[in-house]
């Protein structure tokens, strides 16, 4: 499929649409319809400070179901939400370590010098985040009491732009090409890859790098770096590589 004009903000034939932002955010105005079209229960890509993003509503149970569709994701994957504030990672997980003066350590200072930034830190859910952000439609033993999820707080100002004017955060997954195990970071490649899977719409900022962010489970102490990326490892996260239980490679979100 080869598109016209790339710098239309309407819908093309197969009812995508396309828009490109400038990625200081300069031209946020674009992203109206995007916003709308997200509110309404659209799927879409947009980016972030590592890789693009397919992303949906948190609260919207039937674009959720058309992203795992689109990406071919089993219902017992987990996802990822994007945040725009500490205020929806309250909301809908656990939050972070604050310490409680016997010795355990307030965490939340030093997540604070990292995000925004290129990490997901898997925190427990709460009541408030939907099943199918979890561990949807499994009996497996092993996730009979799993509610984690990968929390993203991306430097970016296209995405930010867009998480500002929505009521909730963005369910996520990364985009990889259909039958290769590589990161798609060209927007022209995977609106031509994807758009016939199913996507409304997709913002452009670029080309990206290939490198995903630096995943960590802040559920267990000390937390743990399950996955090296993009975020530098600190002080305070415990790396051990090629250490990981399998329940821990599982953890590690489809995270962008």
């Amino acid at each position: 499929m080869i598109f016209g004009n790339r710098n239309s903000n309407t819908p093309f034939e197969d009812g995508l649409v396309y828009i490109e932002a400038d990625p200081s955010g300069s031209d946020s105005w674009k992203l109206e319809p995007v916003i709308n079209l997200l509110k309404e229960g659209a799927v879409g890509v947009i980016p972030t400070d590592t890789l693009y993003a397919i992303a949906c509503d948190l609260r919207n149970h039937s674009a959720i179901e058309r992203l795992r569709r689109i990406k071919n994701i089993e219902v017992s994957k987990p996802l990822s939400i994007l945040c725009h504030s500490f205020r929806d990672i309250d909301k809908y997980t656990a939050g972070f370590p604050r310490g409680d003066g016997q010795g355990h350590a307030n965490l939340f200072k030093v997540v604070k010098q990292c995000i925004p930034g290129p990490y997901t830190f898997i925190l427990m859910a709460s009541k408030e985040l939907p099943k199918q952000c979890i561990r949807f439609g499994t009996n497996a033993a092993k996730y009979a009491s799993r509610k984690n999820v990968g929390v993203r707080m991306p430097e970016d100002a296209i995405c930010q732009a867009i998480l500002k004017e929505m009521d909730a955060p963005l369910i996520c997954t990364s985009i990889k090409f259909l039958k290769e195990d590589e990161w798609m970071i060209d927007p022209v490649m995977i609106a031509d890859t994807y758009g016939p899977e199913g996507l409304d719409f997709v913002v452009a900022g670029g080309v990206r790098v290939a490198e995903p962010s630096t995943v960590v489970d802040m559920t267990k102490m000390p937390p743990r770096v399950l996955r090296q990326g993009k975020g530098p490892i600190l002080p305070w996260m415990v790396w051990e590589e090629d250490q990981k239980t399998d329940i821990e490679e599982d953890l590690i979100p489809a995270a962008i």
